[in-house]
């Protein structure tokens, strides 16, 4: 299941994605001619970044949405190409030295299969580093939603609703993990908690991306009831005596070598 995100609207609210991100590009140690494939590339800053560092090699940003792609091209450069992907399908075969994705995974719930393209996608000896939601993330979001999906007029709405996120424990993770023949491979959790500075700021951020695939099964009539009940819930339940607003984001994190 892919959806569809405001790209510009993103890039102005995803700071806290941003921040993950660079610590990730931080830690990478390149060569400068390394072949890099980005994962839910989104609007592309990150994947430039990443560009900047291999002036003699390529990358390469997948997105599902247009809108991201639209975005992320008014980037593009000789050395860095984005394409509309669905992450799903992805069918490389010992094409890059680093397979990188920040902020993404989540949305993909069949980490098996990714997991088993992944490796197929890179180069021996090609490093795997992702960033993404984990188990506890966003629980006062989370638990907002499910009480608002619970209302009488959303209830039908959700009837057949399939759970979008995959945000799994470090544990369970690691056994995905250890079903692939990588020599070295390490999974961890942090917590990534965020201080969102004003009303504005927190309110995009649920609105791009966070209430995208919610209000994608709701008739038009009633999006922006559901939407209104749970930013006003967000603003009451997460606000703070110094009028910032309050999210716990909790990462897992893989770095696996194969």
């Amino acid at each position: 299941m892919t959806f569809e995100f405001d790209g510009a609207k993103y890039k102005k609210t995803s700071a806290h994605q941003k921040e993950w991100g660079q610590r990730l590009i931080d830690e990478c140690a390149l060569n400068g001619n390394e072949r890099i494939l980005d994962l839910g590339c989104g609007d592309g800053v990150l994947t430039a970044r990443l560009a900047g560092l291999v002036p003699r090699g390529f990358v390469l940003g997948l997105d599902a949405s247009q809108s991201m792609i639209e975005t992320a091209e008014k980037i593009k450069k000789p050395n860095l190409n984005f394409e509309i992907a669905d992450i799903n399908l992805l069918d490389f075969n010992a094409e890059f030295d680093l397979v990188f994705s920040n902020a993404a995974l989540h949305w993909i719930t069949d980490h098996q299969s990714l997991l088993s393209r992944v490796y197929r996608a890179l180069k021996e000896n090609g490093i795997v580093r992702f960033n993404f939601a984990g188990k506890g993330n966003c629980a006062t979001f989370f638990k907002i939603v499910r009480e608002v999906m619970q209302q009488q007029e959303f209830m039908p709405y959700f009837a057949d609703f399939q759970w979008p996120w995959f945000m799994p424990e470090p544990g369970e993770y690691e056994a995905l993990v250890k079903q692939f023949p990588f020599k070295q491979t390490r999974v961890w959790s942090e917590n990534a908690e965020r201080y969102f500075p004003d009303a504005d700021a927190i309110i995009g951020w649920l609105d791009q991306p966070s209430l995208v695939p919610l209000l994608h099964v709701i008739e038009t009539e009633h999006k922006s009831e559901f939407r209104n009940m749970v930013v006003e819930r967000m603003l009451k339940e997460t606000r703070r005596d110094d009028g910032t607003y309050f999210e716990l984001f909790r990462r897992l994190n893989l770095f696996a070598r194969k």
